[in-house]
């Protein structure tokens, strides 16, 4: 029911001392990350769909000869289907309130609904503008037209005339939606009579209507070892102290095309001592499972744990002995280093049922893509990396900031 997001809603706000009728105060929403796929297999698909969408593959795609649109593609696909893993939130929309779970995608700027539960709201306006959302390989996945609708957070907090894809057709898909909070250039491609011109995202309309001062995105995620759990939060106009314990530190978002048109950054990557991805431009991004690296780097961290590919995930592997020996992951962003842990490297070992694993299985969570480095996007520092890191997308100042979290050294996997 919706009431039940209005009271977790204005429980955050409690928590925070910021009742939720203050102007321009933070949005905080609870977020439930749900994991949905019959085999790892469909799992990898879900998340070449996305690299698609970057201009990456993975080594189980395929990359197409003409990389003019890879900019135009916008993701919201990608992270819905039969198999999908993401978290989700409640919103409402129109009158009569309808209540819809839609995934959270930082790659998307289009937020659209009518996937499972129809769009019935009595209060929008139908633009009469087509909006399309298809796989890179050409596949439709959602195509409908663009309402104005309010848009509700909470009773207290909502979007008076939010722009909302309305779906007529969607493919496989097995929640209600999308909310997207990528930057507006994410949203490229879709309006069919406009392909060349973005439309609001979320954000956007919260600031421009005076609901919030800053347009910035806070998510938060926990490390998850069951398929549906209520670990995730979600805030808009600023990032939430409470969920972090470190200094928030941002980096621009890098120049470099295509990563540029999305949450795009520049890092560096070491294991121990070892450099083994250069500095470099790729994407931040929380609708993919894993961590991708360019395959000149993914071969130097695959030498350098020893792990074998194991056929029937298509996941690295090593043995309790090599688990031992593992050094951390360090990711240099900015002037800090962002560690992950030999146990943020792996697969939750609760999960390996999943993946077609063993109960004692160790399986490492690096991917590789199908280019070398300096293809313009070499690395997607997916969920497996945001589940260690508080995370502040700024559309303002056209940056990304991370910090550490209770859970950034924590050993659950």
């Amino acid at each position: 029911m919706f009431s039940v997001v209005f009271l977790l809603a204005h429980l955050a706000f409690s928590v925070m001392g910021s009742p939720v009728e203050v102007r321009n105060s933070p949005i905080t929403l609870p977020m439930t990350r749900r994991l949905a796929f019959s085999n790892v297999t469909d799992l990898l698909r879900n998340d070449e769909a996305r690299l698609a969408a970057f201009g990456a593959y993975s080594m189980h795609g395929r990359r197409d000869s003409d990389a003019s649109n890879y900019a135009i593609v916008p993701l919201s696909h990608a992270i819905l289907g039969d198999a999908y893993s993401g978290y989700t939130v409640e919103v409402g929309i129109g009158n009569p309130i309808i209540t819809y779970n839609l995934i959270v995608d930082s790659a998307s700027a289009i937020t659209w609904v009518g996937a499972s539960l129809p769009y019935l709201s009595k209060s929008g306006t139908d633009t009469g503008e087509p909006v399309e959302v298809t796989y890179r390989f050409g596949s439709e996945f959602f195509k409908g037209t663009i309402f104005l609708d309010k848009l509700y957070f909470t009773e207290e907090i909502n979007i008076h005339a939010m722009r909302i894809g309305v779906a007529s057709t969607a493919t496989g898909v097995a929640v209600d939606g999308v909310l997207g909070i990528g930057p507006t250039s994410s949203g490229l491609g879709a309006l069919q009579n406009s392909p060349r011109q973005t439309t609001p995202t979320v954000t956007d309309c919260l600031v421009q209507q005076g609901t919030i001062d800053r347009a910035v995105v806070g998510i938060f995620f926990q490390p998850i070892a069951a398929n549906r759990v209520n670990n995730g939060e979600l805030t808009f106009g600023g990032a939430n102290p409470r969920m972090y314990d470190s200094p928030l530190v941002y980096t621009d978002v890098t120049t470099t095309v295509p990563s540029s048109r999305y949450w795009g950054i520049n890092q560096w990557i070491t294991y121990g001592n070892l450099e083994i991805l250069a500095y470099t431009a790729g994407v931040v991004d929380s609708g993919c499972t894993f961590l991708y690296l360019a395959i000149d780097a993914y071969e130097r961290y695959r030498a350098a744990t020893g792990g074998t590919l194991n056929p029937a995930n298509g996941l690295l592997q090593i043995s309790p002995e090599q688990y031992k020996t593992l050094r951390d992951l360090e990711f240099n962003i900015g002037y800090r280093v962002y560690k992950l842990i030999p146990n943020a490297q792996i697969w939750p070992r609760s999960l390996n049922y999943n993946i077609n694993g063993g109960i004692d299985d160790i399986f490492l969570i690096v991917k590789a893509l199908a280019t070398p480095t300096g293809a313009g996007c070499d690395f997607v520092n997916g969920y497996v990396f945001l589940q260690r890191f508080y995370t502040a997308f700024d559309s303002d100042a056209h940056r990304v900031g991370f910090a550490k979290t209770a859970f950034t050294n924590a050993i659950t996997n």
